[in-house]
């Protein structure tokens, strides 16, 4: 992963000028100047001058007897944790005397350094930033503090009095199948639809566009619909220039795999219904019987070789080849980030957001921007696949949360978990989110604050406010053992690019192995149990998924922006 850099709205400058000055507000002896300093730093905050004061001196209170330890904290190589580590840290140990040192990697060396701690015992780290996509190993192996158990009972005294669970946007993604809270959200992003707002309202574009294929250009809501705009953008000039109807990334790399296990198969419609990731079967085509693996092959009841998922195979490697720059096979997820803000690109399926808090989004000489920063670009929810059913999971989102290994006890336990608690207390998210774009609470994206700034975020704020940012969610808690199955998906998924293997030979190939990988793990709880194949006739024939083929193209289908907003907002 390529490190982000900072949103224009709030410039790191001025977290550090605005040091002088803070006594004005408040000269009471009661708060040190340490806290008296910070609370006036975390300004927009979500809390009050004296709620910032007050949360601030409980986390120096509190500290007390843990002054001297240094916390080894790891996270991924965002521009949220960066801020976390430049900064968030400073504040940290100034206010508790805790020094923190927060070392950001890319996130594959992240998940080597927790496996190899809680599978061997080998201590690399106090706490991770590690993504929910592990929830189901963790809760399997039973090797990760239960956050639950500790804030009700030896840790009760170092939880933040105003932590606010209930705050938090989706603290579900870290609980395991009894709801005990495994990983505390630290930040995430989703995979939504990205467009050019300007030109699917320009009148000369639509009219072109409905002569040639009969209907509204509009956010397309079906795969259909997507295919004929990019088709249309890559075959028609914007004001003598080339642009592209469709960009994405191809290059043998581990993003190519969360390309297809962050919510590619769900979005094709490849699982069941069911929030967070279908059941029985999931967005990885992973079969669940009461909570155990048994297969992944369409013979076992199981989808990630099934018709729909060779039909979402086969559906990106047409668009990528068809349709975006031909230089995007050598790109990673890094390369393709930000490669839409370049201004010649008229729509993306599959955008992470964290990406848009890059200034190219949003600064004014910007050719996606109107000349005082406003987005000409708009988000809404990616559009589905044919094979996707109402109720299924309908896209992606990343949260990466704070992971304590069972390893990690007494004061420094206590210590990690504070530094957890500091970097997502309600004095401090919504500064966070200026600079990284990674909500993790309601508060901060419903606060009067961002309300103001709607605009600015292209329908991002719309989106987290709505009911249905619910149906983007992370990866299953039915993936058994994410570190080594999420690997081969982009090794086997190369070969299709490269042409070595079909959609059939590469979806095959993964479903088998990563049954076969499954059959060998003999984990504590829930483990795996591969089931005797029943022939792939048998479940086809069976409701629900497997799915047998649709041959036919569904009417592409498109509505309006403006309609779309209105639904999340619950106004129709």
């Amino acid at each position: 992963m390529k490190r982000s850099v900072l949103l224009l709205v709030i410039p790191l400058m001025v977290f550090v000028s605005c040091t002088k000055g803070y006594r004005e507000y408040n000269s009471d002896s009661e708060f040190s100047d340490s806290v008296m300093k910070w609370a006036y730093i975390f300004d927009p905050s979500v809390f009050s001058w004296n709620e910032r004061l007050r949360e601030l001196q409980w986390f120096e209170y509190v500290s007390q007897d843990l002054k001297g330890i240094t916390v080894l904290s790891t996270a991924e190589n965002i521009e949220t944790h960066y801020w976390e580590s430049q900064f968030l840290s400073k504040a940290f140990e100034e206010i508790t005397g805790i020094r923190v040192d927060h070392k950001i990697q890319p996130e594959g060396n992240l998940v080597r350094d927790i496996m190899d701690q809680i599978e061997n015992n080998n201590y690399h780290y106090d706490i991770y930033v590690n993504d929910t996509d592990m929830i189901g190993t963790h809760l399997r192996m039973g090797s990760v503090v239960n956050l639950s158990a500790y804030m009700e009972r030896e840790g009760w005294q170092f939880t933040d009095p105003y932590l606010d669970l209930d705050d938090f946007l989706n603290l579900s993604m870290g609980q395991d199948y009894n709801k005990n809270q495994l990983q505390l959200p630290d930040q995430q992003f989703a995979n939504l639809y990205w467009f050019r707002y300007d030109w699917f309202t320009r009148k000369d574009i639509k009219q072109l566009f409905k002569d040639q294929y009969g209907y509204e250009l509009g956010v397309p809501l079906n795969w259909s619909a997507y295919e004929d705009i990019a088709e249309f953008f890559n075959n028609t000039r914007i004001d003598g220039k080339r642009v592209y109807g469709h960009i994405d990334y191809g290059k043998p790399s581990p993003s190519l795999g969360w390309r297809f296990t962050d919510s590619w198969l769900a979005m094709a419609g490849v699982g069941d219904p069911g929030i967070p990731n279908g059941l029985p079967v999931d967005d990885w085509g992973i079969r669940v019987e009461n909570y155990v693996p048994v297969g992944s092959t369409t013979g076992r009841g199981g989808a990630t070789d099934s018709p729909a998922a060779i039909y979402a195979l086969k559906k990106y490697l047409e668009w990528l080849n068809k349709y975006a720059p031909a230089e995007a096979r050598q790109w990673e997820w890094s390369d393709a980030g930000t490669r839409a803000s370049e201004g010649d690109v008229a729509q993306r399926i599959f955008q992470y957001t964290t990406w848009l808090s890059d200034p190219s989004f949003h600064r004014p000489s910007s050719p996606v921007t109107d000349i005082d920063g406003s987005p000409k670009w708009r988000l809404a929810p990616s559009p589905h696949g044919k094979y996707w059913d109402p109720g299924m999971k309908s896209g992606y989102q990343d949260c990466g949360s704070w992971t304590i290994p069972k390893g990690i006890t007494g004061k420094k336990r206590a210590a990690a978990w504070l530094w957890a608690q500091f970097c997502v207390s309600k004095s401090v998210s919504l500064k966070k989110y200026l600079i990284g774009g990674t909500p993790v609470r309601f508060s901060t994206v419903n606060s009067a604050y961002i309300t103001k700034r709607m605009e600015s975020y292209g329908g991002l704020i719309e989106f987290y406010r709505s009911k249905a940012q619910k149906s983007w969610t992370s990866s299953s808690l039915n993936v058994p053992y994410y570190s080594s199955m999420s690997q081969l998906w982009w090794k086997n998924i190369a070969e299709s690019i490269r042409g070595v293997s079909s959609p059939e030979e590469t979806m095959s190939k993964i479903a088998n192995e990563q049954d076969e990988l499954m059959s060998r793990l003999q984990l504590p709880l829930f483990s795996p149990e591969i089931e005797h194949s029943l022939g792939e006739d048998y479940w086809l024939n069976q409701n629900g998924s497997p799915k047998p083929e649709i041959t036919d193209e569904p009417l592409p289908q498109t509505v309006s922006y403006e309609k779309l907003l209105r639904e999340w907002r619950n106004e129709l």
